[in-house]
């Protein structure tokens, strides 16, 4: 089996990975970063492959994620992520990111025509799920992270402006200042050459004032309308609230550490009634006795939001139609059917996406994406 011959060479697949990496020009890393890379997703490959041999194969999703990841937190997301900064900080290309799964890639492909080692179609259709999902989220953060920067420079840019403007307007008050002098000391007549460049130098500053208070009004306007707030303080704020339904259902809640980091801007009020309404949904159909599990994380440049329940998994058909107003599948008809429609209504305006993925036979976990902020320093 795969699994098994990744295992048993594991060592020398990471060091034809280190040897592809150290043979690339302008390519670098620490100790740590080499082994927080490709060693890192190497095993979590593994016991993706071990387990999907056993009658648990769903939970394979928790450490390598679905076909098209971006549903759920995975363990391949959160190491693929730092992975993917680390060469950022490096100042790598993109086509790096890509590289260094390509290597391992290639070298499994190479070991195991050395070794003549024949494996299943679903194997190398799980090998390519994991590097598919490691690649997408490695990327992601690269290209938020590079961003970023890009943000930084913008900002330096937009200070030179600043420089230029406030040189221009002095420039104009100084001519008009001096027209005026002129005027007033030799005591001419306004209507002349001096009092037509003391109108032009006053036309002039008005003109670039009043573009400059258009452009801050504009800028004002887009900005206010939507509040900057921690993504920490938003989860543990609506934990505070939630717990106690939990237990008047029956079932237990918890949530996971958010990055301190982390911001949204939106809506506040209505982004928090948007989760609640999704927990409560979650605390109504889990199972008895089962968690309810609610995290937020960054996944490039946006903010995941997860609440995931213990229900069984949703029948045939029934993703299609949930949020749909006055719509009620399960058997618990408590409630006018229109949470769901709400919650996505609301993340829609806060330029965001609502979306449910079935576990069949495990639960449903719903995701909010949202655009990533980060606190201000």
């Amino acid at each position: 089996m795969l699994h098994e011959f990744l295992s048993n060479h594991r060592n020398e697949l990471a060091a034809r990975c280190r040897a592809k990496v150290g043979n690339r020009p302008g390519r670098s890393a620490t100790e740590a970063q080499l082994q927080n890379g490709i060693p890192m997703f190497l095993d979590q490959l593994i016991r993706t492959l071990r387990i999907e041999q056993s009658p648990e194969r769903h939970l394979s999703e928790l450490i390598s994620g679905p076909a098209g990841g971006g549903v759920a937190l995975s363990e391949v997301s959160v190491s693929a992520a730092q992975h993917g900064k680390d060469l950022m900080e490096l100042g790598l290309t993109v086509d790096q990111v890509v590289h260094d799964y390509g290597d391992l890639c290639q070298s499994i492909t190479d070991l195991a025509f050395e070794h003549d080692a024949p494996f299943a179609v679903d194997e190398f259709r799980t090998l390519n799920r994991c590097l598919d999902n490691a690649i997408s989220d490695a990327v992601s953060e690269f290209s938020y992270q590079r961003d970023g920067l890009n943000d930084v420079m913008n900002a330096e840019h937009s200070n030179r402006q600043m420089g230029f403007f406030a040189h221009e307007l002095r420039n104009l008050l100084g001519t008009a200042s001096l027209a005026f002098a002129a005027a007033k000391a030799g005591n001419l007549n306004l209507a002349g050459a001096t009092g037509s460049i003391l109108e032009r130098s006053l036309t002039s500053l008005d003109k670039m004032i009043a573009n400059s208070i258009q452009d801050v009004r504009v800028t004002s306007m887009r900005e206010a309308s939507l509040d900057a707030f921690s993504l920490d303080t938003f989860i543990q704020e609506i934990y505070d609230a939630a717990a106690l339904s939990a237990v008047m259902y029956g079932c237990t809640f918890r949530i996971l550490p958010v990055e301190p980091e982390l911001a949204l801007r939106g809506t506040r009020d209505l982004l928090i009634a948007a989760v609640a309404n999704l927990l409560q949904n979650a605390f109504k159909f889990t199972a008895p006795g089962t968690e309810v599990l609610l995290t937020a994380y960054a996944q490039g440049d946006r903010i995941l939001i997860d609440v995931k329940d213990h229900c069984g998994g949703l029948a045939a058909g029934v993703e299609e139609t949930m949020f749909l107003p006055f719509s009620q599948s399960g058997a618990n008809r408590t409630g006018i059917g229109l949470g769901l429609t709400i919650a996505k209504q609301t993340v829609a305006s806060n330029g965001g996406t609502l979306t449910v993925h079935s576990l069949n036979g495990v639960g449903c976990v719903f995701t909010i994406s949202l655009p990533r902020n980060s606190m201000p320093t």
